[in-house]
């Protein structure tokens, strides 16, 4: 990354243009205009929630592969338990499933890279509103939205690129950049100051916005969404709940039912379980070259299809076909009606990132919905002892998911805790979302991937025997404390700021 030099635009310059201008999606904070009007502010501040959908150019090259939301997902849940390669490649997301990370892979440059131009952008914003624009309730939606964006890529980042809060809070962090005027040359705050500012951010979102602007946009609960998984994160339990129940109890929002569940994805922009999402229509459509459905799902020729949903997630899923869950993994079938593999690997494909308007490479991604809230506070009132608001949360998705004959009913199943029930719920649930990874790390449990697939460095498809767990693989497991669970700091950064120190 080039070295970011901060600027606020002049006075002058953001005065005298009056009037409404259009600004081009990934070049929002370009022009004098920014306060000028109120339209002018908005397209500036549209412009953020573009970049995570823009391919944009990085070092001189426009790349299909490089787009916010697919390096997102490559590189928490490629990096589970939950998804299966099912080939060697070259393509970096392979480095997520070995976790054989380098400082010069291309898709953590590209996500380091848009997440501080983002977080630059709101800084400009912000310093802007704040010098010289009138506070009016739109103004300060428009603000909490410009704090909120850049707490939700302050928490990706430090999430991404160091140890988690619950091993290491005083662990090197992330570079923060909290003002327009902050040095280029900056060291990394500690792992708790980054969420100090993440929470900070946070609460003072939630405080200004009070216009809603819909649910592609940031609002005040998706800023109490964000303050519940924060705090979850950073073991303050009865704030997760505070939170969650803020949501919970705000009457925006509805689980959705056995019913209508198989349609959420597709219909995310329209659905009543949707707190945030990030709007794409038929005009962002990119198909097989560079969106997120193409790398997981295939309808014969959409798509790449190359990574699956995994035979561990699967096997704990099996318990219950009724599950409506099921219905966004696939199994892709040969005309006999056998599953069909890929060099040895079952081919199970994943649906949450498909379907909208019919398409197979659309959807508008979800990054919170109402689901996450029940399980928030069921995995916090897990770990205050409050054993029986665990289970009635986790029941609370289970009976609009087509388990109702299964519902836990305040007793816990035998040999089994209540975090042992919540994290379980996690993971069928909120699978393929960005969460697994880090519900395992949080809670010191190793990612444990005893199943076939190429995340096993040096298999061969004459190594595979489906009735047998694969052994000997230095690789196969991964301990929840190990250096390997996060990503290097870019060399882009490292070579441009001499004040940060890279991951061991």
């Amino acid at each position: 990354m080039k070295t970011t030099r901060y600027f606020v635009l002049p006075l002058l310059m953001l005065m005298t243009s009056r009037c409404s201008m259009t600004v081009e999606p990934s070049d929002a904070i370009t022009t004098g205009s920014l306060v000028g009007s109120e339209q002018g502010l908005q397209n500036a501040l549209n412009g953020i929630y573009s970049l995570f959908k823009d391919h944009i150019e990085f070092n001189g090259t426009q790349d299909d592969n490089n787009m916010y939301l697919r390096q997102y997902y490559q590189l928490t849940d490629f990096a589970s338990d939950d998804i299966t390669c099912g080939q060697v490649t070259e393509d970096p997301l392979f480095n997520s499933f070995t976790h054989d990370h380098s400082p010069t892979q291309s898709n953590t440059r590209y996500y380091w890279y848009v997440s501080y131009k983002m977080i630059n952008s709101a800084n400009t914003i912000i310093a802007a509103i704040d010098q010289h624009a009138e506070l009016d309730t739109q103004t300060q939606q428009l603000l909490g939205e410009c704090y909120f964006l850049r707490a939700l890529c302050h928490f990706n980042l430090v999430r991404l690129f160091a140890k988690p809060y619950s091993i290491d809070p005083q662990a090197p962090g992330i570079v923060l950049r909290t003002h327009v005027d902050d040095p280029s040359e900056k060291g990394r705050s500690t792992v708790a100051e980054v969420y100090d500012a993440i929470i900070q951010d946070a609460e003072q979102a939630a405080s200004l916005m009070n216009t809603p602007r819909g649910i592609t946009y940031a609002s005040k609960e998706a800023a109490w969404a964000l303050l519940s998984r924060v705090y979850l994160y950073t073991e303050q339990h009865e704030k997760s709940i505070e939170n969650a129940d803020k949501v919970i109890q705000s009457g925006r929002f509805e689980l959705e039912t056995t019913a209508s569940f198989p349609n959420l994805f597709a219909n995310a922009q329209n659905s009543k379980e949707t707190i945030f999402c990030i709007g794409f229509s038929q005009l962002d459509n990119y198909g097989k070259f560079g969106s997120i459905a193409s790398m997981i799902y295939s309808d014969g020729n959409s798509g790449w299809g190359e990574e699956f949903a995994s035979a561990s997630l699967r096997k704990v899923m099996e318990e219950h076909p009724e599950d409506v869950r099921w219905s966004y993994i696939e199994a892709a079938k040969d005309e006999g009606g056998n599953v069909r593999k890929l060099n040895g690997i079952d081919c199970y494909y994943i649906r949450k990132f498909s379907f909208q308007d019919g398409d197979p490479n659309l959807s508008s991604p979800i990054l919170f919905r109402l689901a996450e809230m029940y399980l928030n506070k069921a995995e916090a009132a897990a770990k205050l002892g409050q054993t029986a608001v665990a289970l009635d949360m986790v029941d609370e998705i289970r009976k609009n998911r087509g388990l109702s004959a299964s519902l836990y009913k305040g007793a816990l199943p035998s040999g089994n805790t209540a975090l042992d029930v919540v994290l379980k719920e996690r993971r069928i649930e909120l699978a393929f979302e960005g969460h697994r990874l880090y519900d395992l790390v949080r809670n010191k449990r190793n990612v444990v991937r005893a199943y076939w697939g190429y995340h096993l460095r040096g298999l061969k498809e004459t190594d595979i025997q489906p009735t047998k767990v694969p052994t000997g693989y230095s690789n196969r497991d991964i301990a929840w404390d190990s250096n390997r669970i996060i990503y290097y700091i870019p060399v882009d950064e490292v070579l441009s700021n001499p004040a940060v120190i890279q991951n061991p």
